[in-house]
């Protein structure tokens, strides 16, 4: 019986050094007569000669002794003996140099982070790659859970703080057993908890931590959802937020503005262009109003020291509005501010955007119905380049035409029209989407935006293949889309040779209509304007005196200011010759009939719709403007 023993301790000894030598792969295929040992030195002899090196396994699967088949089977027989580190070691994902490093740095920090997690921080290999190799080569299945209807009543089970901790996500039962997402279905003290919570045998499944979060986050945002109508109040932390929320609906506010300060936080909207203080709040009640922001918008709610951004549908009433928030982290903590996009106003025509007679008519019949080439509308963010784009593709969208976008996000939907959302969390990135755009035969292409070189480059290469290419940009004026794209290494011919327009644009508040006087325009402000005499005549000026429709601003609703420039001859030469900013836009009012944005707001401020003094606030004076008298020529009416 001991010699029985002896011979049995003998066997287990030296199977584990031959476990140690060739690792625990090769062995369980040497084990389950997939491999013999025979094939296992010829193998070693041709790995000697290698250079570079590659690990044995691989050796063995290019001598085509084993099969990736063969591997798949060996692996999931032993499934609960193998170890993450081990495994990606011997599969060649990682080399024994990334996997000591990592034992190193688990060993000397006293880690309770998992070998996997070091190992894609120490960027040896990225999640994805991880996930897939362990779906692929262990059988479990990929699920992401963020994506899926999960079980309430699992989830409700225990403490999701534990399911964070330990990143698995119970999604359904399936019989006697539960389906449980991991992010690591190897370790089994994590799968052995989850067996007692549930108390039932499991089934696995793998999934990316981020994954994983999010359908937590999503889980405690159900968990928390208002199900009962809107509570408007200031003393419930809800009642706050729909207040505030509320409340800039009702006063068209575009942007809220929620901003902590040493002693107390202020809540500001912005309305038509300008921030007003609406009312200020105890300090202490910050944390607990940027909590419930954060589960109505979609945002991680235990994450204070980093800056997040996300977005949600707000209904109230007849009102609909898409909400989008982001927190700044400051000294003195979460700064938070929304856009409010409404999404109940319409879409405006092309004559109803603002431009003067003569602009509308050469936009439209040189620019909007050209066959190819970029149109750009260019301006700082809240100028309305969002609204003037979706006014250019309605007024092209027809049953003869091919229309598809790329936008992040899309903002006004628009029957007929291939609309595409960009969506990061599923990798449909504007560089995926832009890649795949032209495949789609359209006629006419919207880029939300040129953001970089990729972007701008796929505008112009479009536009070369004979597509009519709509697009948004920032810069200040029209002539400072041609020196960006010349920045962005946008070679000057290609630019010379598409560019069909570029239109800048901005918004200036308008003179409330219960409250208009007639103003005299003073010495002071015409100096300011640049200005010496009689350069005016023609125009009537106005000013609102404030009243209780304006909140006593003299102002209500905004309206656009245009600059346009179709580039002709002369122009396209200046951008071919590399020609300075001055020099463009010297060319572009000579020869190109450019009307500057200064220009175009005197012409607005002497048709009395707005005030010389937003003129002076809002536009750029690059140039001393011409009479209001050659402006209106150029401009008609």
């Amino acid at each position: 019986m001991a010699a029985d023993t002896d011979k049995e301790n003998s066997t287990v000894e030296e199977n584990s050094t031959i476990e140690e030598k060739l690792g625990k792969v090769i062995f369980y295929l040497l084990k389950e007569n997939h491999l013999s040992k025979e094939n296992i030195n010829y193998a070693k002899r041709i790995q000697k000669k290698l250079v570079p090196p590659k690990p044995l396994l691989e050796v063995l699967k290019e001598l085509k002794y084993v099969d990736d088949e063969k591997i798949t089977h060996a692996i999931q027989n032993n499934r609960d003996n193998l170890k993450v580190g081990t495994l990606l070691v011997e599969l060649g994902h990682i080399s024994r140099k990334d996997m000591d490093e990592a034992l190193r740095v688990q060993y000397e920090e006293k880690s309770k982070k998992k070998i996997g997690d070091i190992l894609i921080d120490n960027r040896a290999i990225d999640e994805k790659s991880l996930v897939e190799m362990l779906s692929l080569q262990m059988g479990f299945p990929f699920l992401e859970p963020e994506f899926m209807e999960l079980d309430h009543e699992l989830f409700d089970q225990v403490p999701y703080k534990l399911f964070m901790q330990n990143k698995f996500i119970p999604v359904k039962k399936q019989g006697d057993h539960v389906l449980v997402a991991f992010s690591d279905p190897l370790h089994k003290p994590t799968i052995d908890s989850a067996r007692g919570i549930f108390k039932k045998e499991i089934d696995i499944a793998i999934s990316k931590k981020d994954s994983i979060d999010f359908a937590i986050q999503k889980m405690i945002r159900e968990q928390n959802k208002d199900k009962k109508p809107l509570t408007i109040d200031d003393e419930s932390i809800v009642g706050i937020v729909n207040t505030i929320i509320i409340n800039a609906i009702r006063a068209k506010a575009s942007d809220i503005h929620i901003e902590p300060m040493q002693d107390r936080f202020r809540v500001r909207f912005r309305i038509d262009g300008i921030l007003h203080h609406i009312k200020d709040y105890a300090k202490d009640m910050m944390p607990l109003i940027a909590s419930r922001i954060k589960i109505l918008t979609e945002l991680d709610i235990a994450e204070k020291r980093r800056h997040q951004g996300g977005r949600i549908d707000f209904e109230f009433g007849e009102y609909k509005v898409d909400l989008r928030v982001s927190t700044y982290v400051t000294v003195h903590g979460e700064k938070i501010v929304f856009r409010l996009i409404n999404k109940m106003d319409a879409l405006l025509k092309v004559d109803e955007l603002g431009m003067p007679p003569r602009m509308l008519e050469n936009f439209v019949t040189r620019s909007l119905n050209a066959p190819s080439g970029v149109l750009i509308v260019t301006g700082p963010t809240g100028s309305g380049k969002t609204s003037t784009v979706y006014s250019c593709i309605d007024h092209l969208n027809s049953v003869e035409t091919s229309i598809i976008t790329a936008e992040d996000p899309v903002e006004y939907v628009i029957d007929g029209i291939g609309q595409c959302s960009i969506n990061t969390k599923l990798n449909l990135t504007f560089e995926e989407t832009l890649r795949h755009i032209v495949r789609q035969d359209p006629d006419i292409i919207l880029i939300g935006e040129i953001r970089d070189f990729f972007s701008a480059d796929v505008a112009v290469q479009a536009a070369l293949t004979g597509h009519q290419v709509l697009t948004t940009f920032h810069t200040e004026d029209s002539i400072g889309a041609f020196i960006r794209l010349v920045n962005m290494n946008i070679e000057p011919f290609l630019i010379s040779s598409t560019i069909n327009c570029v239109l800048a644009q901005r918004l200036l508040r308008r003179i409330c209509p219960n409250c208009k006087k007639k103003h005299t325009i003073g010495t002071a402000e015409m100096k300011l304007l640049g200005f010496h005499g009689g350069e005016l005549s023609g125009g009537t000026f106005f000013k609102g005196e404030g009243c209780g429709h304006c909140r006593h601003t003299g102002y209500s609703g905004r309206l656009a200011v245009h600059e346009m420039l179709i580039p002709e001859a002369h122009v396209r030469d200046a951008i071919l010759r590399n020609a300075t900013s001055h020099e463009l836009r010297e060319t572009s009012i000579q020869h190109a009939g450019l009307v500057t944005l200064f220009e175009n707001g005197i012409y607005k401020a002497a048709k009395g719709v707005t005030t010389i003094d937003e003129v002076l606030r809002c536009l750029p004076k690059l140039l001393p403007p011409r009479p209001l008298a050659e402006v209106k020529r150029l401009l008609g009416g």
